[in-house]
């Protein structure tokens, strides 16, 4: 479903981080963190950032 990456951006997103500060942590490009941000809403077929994270609790993709 998600790449390790993706899990790894997601676990920030569910932690409140903007897409600057996902690339700031992960050492990648603010258009990089938007275009993962962007692919896991359309994984997890919700419709913005909160939703991915209240789907990412629910479904236990959060854990490392």
């Amino acid at each position: 479903m998600l790449t390790e990456r993706e899990r790894e951006v997601l676990r920030l997103v569910a932690e409140g981080y903007s897409n600057g500060r996902i690339a700031e942590q992960l050492y990648i490009s603010p258009k990089t963190a938007s275009v993962h941000v962007s692919r896991i809403i359309a994984k997890l077929d919700v419709a913005n950032r909160i939703e991915a994270a209240a789907a990412a609790r629910r479904l236990g993709l959060l854990q490392p």
